[in-house]
């Protein structure tokens, strides 16, 4: 059997809420979940378990979700933690799969806005083996060890409003 090629997130993308209710995943974003889920076009997502964001990913990361439950598992345990594995589990499987066109449109569901406090902006961030979608005013809320997101975050969006007013 062939090992999964792993499928790492990095960069930033931006995209203001269009036509029809859509934001659109970055390029390379894009490539990489459909990488990750073998062509199909599914973005997955969820809430992140601490930040006011959400999480996106391809579909193949789910394979890796036991290795990673029992890493931190083992880790907890180790620091003599408590680690609710029920309540974690629930975390990374309960995300939403979110279909998206060759154009990277997608609609994000209704619950998204809430949950990420999503408003008419998302800022995405590289994050690895995931990436991040922020409200930009969530992200500028955040202390030291953010700046470099934040300000990718401004100059994206200058850039996405710039354009908008052009067409």
């Amino acid at each position: 059997m062939e090992a999964a090629k792993a499928i790492s997130y990095s960069g930033q993308g931006f995209s203001l809420l269009g036509e029809k209710g859509r934001f659109v995943l970055p390029p390379d974003f894009r490539k990489a979940v459909r990488d990750s889920g073998k062509g199909e076009r599914v973005l997955c997502l969820a809430k992140h378990p601490r930040w006011k964001c959400l999480t996106g990913f391809g579909l193949g990361r789910v394979a890796q979700f036991e290795d990673e439950l029992d890493r931190e598992e083992r880790n907890a345990l180790d620091r003599k933690l408590d680690f609710d594995r029920e309540l974690r589990a629930a975390q990374l499987y309960g995300f939403a799969q979110v279909p998206f066109d060759d154009s990277g449109r997608f609609v994000l569901p209704e619950r998204y806005f809430k949950l990420g406090a999503i408003s008419d902006a998302i800022y995405f961030q590289g994050g690895g083996l995931q990436f991040t979608i922020w409200n930009p005013d969530e992200l500028a809320k955040l202390a030291t060890g953010w700046e470099d997101a934040q300000e990718a975050c401004l100059d994206l969006h200058a850039k996405a409003l710039a354009g908008k007013v052009r067409k």
